[in-house]
């Protein structure tokens, strides 16, 4: 379990830096457009792997086929609405309504796999949930009627990523994490690749710099390939309501970050929130039945 927790915990804080990256890529290269290179990195990192893989490349067609379907959903679907939704609004409103996303996932993992929403665990959802909250302040939200569609795309995003990450654990039960992940990055470019082609057509992309390309192997190879690996591990092998929680590392490293590299202060609110997301964290973990291997 410990194990997990860390992988779910890593892979948010991945994405905790990746904001910073991807506004700045943006400015060069098209939302859609720079989500399929990422997904089409992330598919040619892991293939290497699932080759040398005991059960090969190829799972039944059912499953192959539910695989791809759940790339659609998280890889397609999510992150096509996440970028779009980025790029249309700010970093602060991004980082406000993505804090709904545990609590979507625990609505879903009680719909589709049954699992219990007892006391504790909506206790270390709250407190959890406030602590996040505590720490991006939704007093810095931009309510401007010109980016209001991109807070509706951001809130859709953390929808669907809830029901992907539920979906994810659902696959894992018929194929392993790697074969699954680099599946599923298949099932969301071939459905990101046609619009990418399409955004081409509209906005062309801009002049490549080193920094560009730079940020374009962060995103393939860290944020997605990497990253994206170890978030469906933590699903594999956690409860989805507990792996859920982990998401709530990514505001607290977004946070160290820009205190790091952009001189912000820390806030005394800062501890205060991190304080409360390990405490929810703590109180999932010890509620959570054991899941066994996946």
């Amino acid at each position: 379990m410990v194990l997990a927790l860390w992988a779910g915990i890593v892979a948010a804080s991945i994405w905790g830096a990746m904001y910073v990256v991807s506004k700045a890529v943006m400015a060069v290269v098209p939302p859609l457009t720079l989500l399929a290179l990422r997904l089409l990195l992330g598919a040619l990192a892991l293939f290497p792997l699932v080759a040398r893989h005991p059960r090969g490349l190829g799972p039944r067609p059912g499953v192959l086929a539910r695989a791809l379907a759940v790339g659609a959903v998280g890889y397609g679907l999510s992150l096509s609405l996440q970028f779009l939704g980025t790029d249309l609004s700010t970093a602060a409103n991004g980082a406000v309504i993505t804090s709904a996303t545990p609590a979507f996932v625990g609505l879903f993992a009680a719909w589709l796999l049954k699992e219990r929403l007892g006391p504790r665990r909506i206790l270390a959802l709250a407190v959890a949930t406030l602590g996040a909250l505590v720490i991006v302040d939704p007093a810095r939200m931009h309510l401007d009627p010109r980016g209001f569609w991109g807070d509706v795309l951001l809130f859709l995003a953390a929808v669907t990523w809830a029901l992907y990450s539920v979906l994810v654990r659902g696959l894992t039960r018929y194929l392993d994490v790697l074969p699954a992940s680099m599946w599923a990055f298949v099932g969301g470019l071939l459905g990101v690749a046609p619009l990418s082609l399409w955004e081409l057509h509209v906005r062309p992309m801009g002049t490549w710099t080193v920094g560009v390309w730079a940020g374009v192997l962060f995103l393939g190879l860290v944020s997605t390939a990497l990253a994206m690996y170890l978030w469906n591990y933590a699903f594999a092998r956690l409860e989805a309501g507990v792996a859920g929680l982990t998401f709530f590392a990514q505001p607290v490293v977004g946070t160290l970050l820009s205190a790091l590299f952009l001189h912000e202060p820390l806030r005394p609110a800062f501890f205060v929130g991190a304080g409360a997301i390990a405490v929810g964290l703590y109180l999932a973990s010890t509620a959570a039945e054991p899941s066994g291997r996946r």
